[in-house]
């Protein structure tokens, strides 16, 4: 049993591959992206859609309500669905109240009364609009 040298082609040859693959392992290792980097990166993202979405919605406010002398001139009281596309309005003009049907293309007067008196709405009634097994979950807690 004797040893026979091994020959350096194959000793070079066998560091080679040793050496590329840490090499390959190294690279592995450092192209997988760290776990918290990706969820700050996630987190990031999602407050900047945020904050485009309320300063969107902000602007929009903005730019869409009256301004100047008329701009309590008219204010809509209230308003009754009374078919699919109909519905009557009371519009507050000054002190008189329009009683107006709205239909798709047309606005038709149906009466002018003169301004009634609001009734409040107690937090009573308004309790009583939560329904029951709501109430029961709220003073749950």
């Amino acid at each position: 049993m004797s040893k026979q040298p091994v020959a350096p082609g194959l000793a070079t040859l066998a560091l080679l591959l040793s050496g590329s693959a840490l090499a390959q392992a190294s690279t592995v290792a450092s192209a997988v992206p760290s776990l918290d980097s990706g969820l700050l990166h996630m987190f990031f993202a999602l407050a900047g859609v945020l904050a485009i979405l309320f300063f969107s919605l902000w602007l929009l406010k903005k730019l869409t309500t009256q301004r100047g002398p008329s701009a309590g001139l008219l204010h809509v009281v209230a308003a009754a669905a009374v078919g699919t596309r109909e519905r009557v309005v009371i519009v507050e003009v000054g002190s008189t109240w329009l009683v107006l049907g709205v239909a798709p293309g047309q606005v038709s007067a149906l009466a002018e009364i003169p301004r009634q008196p609001m009734p409040e709405q107690s937090a009573m009634s308004m309790a009583e609009a939560i329904p029951p097994w709501l109430q029961k979950l709220l003073q749950r807690k």
